[in-house]
């Protein structure tokens, strides 16, 4: 006997004929740790609903909790109404069970097994786990080849090895779905695969199970080509939030200024342009959580950090942190002069980035070096937006939705002359792409040749038109040491 309430979420719909016999199957030693049977009947067109009442009389002592919807909520809307509910009656685990005896109750011991143990957060039925076990079990070879395919893809793209993504056999912590924003998934039958989006991108530990497989004579009301389409869509899309494209609720866990690390990344190129100085003081403006800051002095040098909000573990990341707003102008407190002033993504985010330029003249000291990071607005995924007429700001990348000033090579190569530099070196990155490598809390994704000929690609269009395709444009500037400001050194 457990201690954890744990409750079986039974999705029915036109469940009449097969209903009563999925709850008989249930194993009778496992009855006493069921906490709640909940049926969810989504209003079905025959007698589902009376069949549910009538096993209740006849079985008082399974706790069955019917409620017949009174429109059709759809497969993915039937869930969320159960977890809702599991939530709300205080439940630990929460096992989702199919009305139409597809999925075996008699492995409900060994579906909550991992949840009861803590050995992860959600356990799924897998029908691929046995070789040739699907086959047997009567699943078409059309389903069984979609199925391998697109449970390839979806692993590729999301960075994770199911084994099947496509089973409906799975059981969850409670205190796990409360964290996933669940209630804006889709109510049809893509609901599955969004939520195994959201616990990746949240870090939950998923486990699986061999399940055996059923095809019987119950309708399949799935449109498959639909439902391909859907889930591949869905996929992609979470990769291309995690990489800045797009609105971003898929990647709602991440870092929207995590470090990055690629070889070709900005905080590396930035970190090689400073591991050719000696020790130097330098100002970090905008330094986030000071992870970069920890890198840089590591190599020796001395950080001041500067940013709006004292993130988590900065002030043991930095030398010296100062708390302030750059919009305003550089915090008056400073214990100046720097060698090096490190603005990496930071002008962006400020709405007189002259302004702060020139100030920093104040605390840059003689023959010390301005370093600058800014996304290039000129690059072709923002100019596709304005020319498709669906221009909007995305949750991280060059349209992030905290930037408030958007650059081009040109025009902030006249924002630094303007502000009385001159420019010492230039140089473009390309996407991201080690960002889109990674899924939640650090998941390595798969699929890595395909992400390095893509890399090449991409480099390779860097270094023909930068302008284009440049993501980033990097920048060393020098204070004019006299009042000519038009001075550009190639």
């Amino acid at each position: 006997m457990t201690t954890k309430k744990i409750g079986i979420l039974v999705v029915a719909y036109n469940a009449a004929t097969t209903l009563a016999a999925v709850l008989d199957r249930i194993p009778e030693d496992f009855r006493d740790s069921i906490t709640s049977v909940i049926v969810g009947d989504d209003h079905s067109q025959d007698q589902t609903h009376l069949v549910a009442v009538g096993y209740q009389q006849l079985e008082p002592d399974l706790p069955l909790q019917i409620t017949r919807h009174e429109s059709n909520l759809g497969y993915g809307g039937n869930q969320k109404w159960g977890y809702r509910t599991a939530i709300d009656q205080g439940l630990d685990i929460i096992v989702l069970l199919h009305g139409d005896g597809q999925y075996a109750p008699e492995l409900l011991p060994q579906m909550v097994a991992p949840l009861i143990n803590d050995e992860a957060e959600a356990v799924f039925g897998s029908r691929m786990m046995l070789d040739g076990g699907a086959r047997r079990g009567g699943m078409p070879m059309y389903k069984f080849v979609g199925n391998r395919i697109l449970t390839t893809v979806e692993n590729a793209v999301a960075g994770v090895e199911l084994t099947e993504w496509h089973s409906g056999y799975r059981a969850y912590s409670v205190a796990a779905l409360a964290q996933l924003p669940f209630e804006r998934n889709s109510d049809g039958f893509d609901f599955d695969t969004q939520i195994i989006l959201q616990l990746i991108e949240s870090g939950q530990r998923i486990a699986e199970i061999p399940i055996p497989t059923y095809y019987g004579e119950e309708i399949s009301h799935v449109n498959g080509l639909k439902y391909a389409k859907d889930i591949t869509s869905e996929v992609v899309r979470y990769r291309a939030h995690k990489m800045g494209f797009g609105t971003g609720e898929l990647a709602f866990s991440s870092n929207a200024y995590e470090q990055k690390q690629g070889d070709d990344s900005s905080h590396h190129i930035l970190k090689g342009w400073l591991g050719t100085r000696t020790a130097a003081r330098v100002l970090d403006l905008g330094c986030s959580d000071g992870r970069f800051a920890e890198d840089l002095q590591a190599m020796g040098h001395h950080v001041t950090g500067v940013d709006l909000q004292a993130h988590d573990g900065v002030t043991d990341r930095v030398e010296h942190f100062v708390q302030a707003d750059l919009d305003q102008g550089l915090p008056s407190d400073l214990d100046g002069p720097f060698e090096i002033v490190l603005a990496a993504d930071v002008l962006e985010h400020v709405r007189r980035p002259d302004q702060l330029l020139q100030q920093i003249h104040k605390v840059l000291a003689p023959g010390g070096s301005v370093l600058v990071s800014v996304p290039n607005f000129g690059h072709w995924y923002p100019r596709l937006r304005v020319a498709l007429g669906r221009f909007d700001y995305d949750r991280r990348g060059i349209l992030d939705s905290d930037h408030v000033r958007f650059f081009t090579k040109k025009s902030f190569e006249r924002l630094a002359l303007a502000s009385g530099f001159t420019i010492l070196r230039r140089e473009a990155t390309g996407l991201p792409l080690e960002v889109a490598e990674r899924g939640g809390h650090g998941q390595e994704l798969q699929g890595k040749g395909f992400s390095r000929l893509v890399n090449q690609i991409d480099r390779a269009a860097v270094a023909a038109r930068p302008q284009l395709f440049g993501y980033q444009f990097l920048f060393e500037l020098r204070a004019n040491s006299s009042s000519d400001h038009s001075k550009v050194t190639e």
